[in-house]
């Protein structure tokens, strides 16, 4: 009779410690939802335009895959856009937090449409490509001829450049105002007799016609004229009320900056499979610009070279006309140094 109190008292004290243990056990795991949910919670989201180009797309996606942003609080929507200007539109109108732009869309920024929060790169990205068969071989050649363009980007700038070379202005030709893609297809069909255009359309461009594409002029030829500067662009009424945040944001793209320098053709693989381009085309790309790290970018906002850059670009403007002397504004007006010093403390 002791023997079977005995085992009875064991088996109580048995599901006891199980029920125990299960009531633990749910606990933990209520606690362990509760904290993932949290966390997702925390998560700010930002809407982030690129243009399908691994100049633009470095950066940030790099960020993303190494979960730097994540690592600020940040969960980054990708947004495509064609080109700059309308990147900088769609900030106006709120459907987008921050993007990327290349050297052309930079007047609008001077104009009071955008505030720089963070230095990119400088980019060798645009070209100026004829068309031999159509009888452009060389810069001079573009006399008369019919030349594809977007206007108000940075290879409108290239494109104004290679034709003073020549002595030559837009009056000397038949300019025709496209979208990055339809130039592209004007090219190929030869119904355009050369093109101003960027990274990846310059290489879809030569590898669609062979020798018969030939590069003109392209960002390196005029490097001491026109430093080709690519940023990270904000609208000011959103810089001013979100300073914390994209203190945060640009944080997590040092992180993506640094990532990249040392691993191009990894990062050029996530900007393909973002873009649904070709990897080894993507790659191509990698020599586009002159990639920095986030030390770099101290150093140089320290030394003054940043300064200088941007400096010079206003002045370029001012003689392309694209500004007007009472136009011109310090760059502290316009590129938000502070918000690039503390992203790298």
């Amino acid at each position: 009779m002791k023997k079977s109190i005995s085992l009875l008292m064991v088996l109580f004290v048995i599901l006891l410690l199980v029920a125990c243990s299960n009531d633990e056990n749910n606990d933990k795991s209520e606690v362990d939802s509760t904290e993932e949910a949290a966390s997702n919670e925390e998560l700010t989201k930002m809407k982030v335009a690129y243009m399908p180009n691994y100049a633009s797309m470095n950066a940030v996606v790099a960020g993303i895959n190494t979960g730097a942003f994540e690592e600020q609080g940040i969960e980054v929507e990708l947004v495509e856009f064609a080109d700059g200007p309308t990147i900088i539109a769609a900030m106006e109108s709120g459907s987008i937090d921050v993007g990327y732009i290349g050297p052309g869309a930079h007047v609008l920024a001077i104009q009071g449409s955008a505030d720089i929060f963070a230095f990119a790169h400088l980019g060798n990205a645009d070209e100026v490509i004829g068309n031999k068969e159509n009888g452009v071989r060389e810069i001079s050649d573009l006399k008369g001829k019919t030349i594809a363009v977007a206007s108000g980007t940075s290879s409108e700038t290239i494109l104004n450049m290679t034709l003073n070379e020549a002595g030559l202005t837009e009056e000397d030709v038949k300019l025709m105002d496209m979208d990055a893609s339809a130039i592209v297809t004007a090219m190929i069909s030869g119904s355009v007799d050369a093109a101003a255009t960027w990274s990846p359309n310059t290489t879809a461009i030569k590898e669609e016609m062979g020798d018969n594409a030939i590069m003109l002029s392209n960002n390196v030829r005029y490097a001491d004229q026109f430093p080709s500067i690519a940023s990270w662009v904000v609208n000011p009424k959103y810089a001013e009320e979100n300073h914390d945040l994209l203190v945060k944001f640009t944080k997590g793209l040092y992180g993506g900056m640094d990532y990249r320098v040392e691993n191009l053709d990894e990062v050029a693989k996530w900007s393909a499979e973002v873009a649904g381009l070709d990897a080894e085309s993507v790659k191509k790309e990698t020599g586009d610009g002159d990639w920095i790290t986030s030390d770099d970018l101290v150093e140089m906002i320290e030394n003054g070279d940043i300064d200088i850059f941007y400096e010079v670009q206003q002045e370029n403007f001012m003689t392309e006309e694209r500004l007007t002397e009472d136009e011109l504004v310090p760059v502290s007006d316009y590129v938000l140094f502070d918000i690039m010093k503390e992203a790298a403390e």
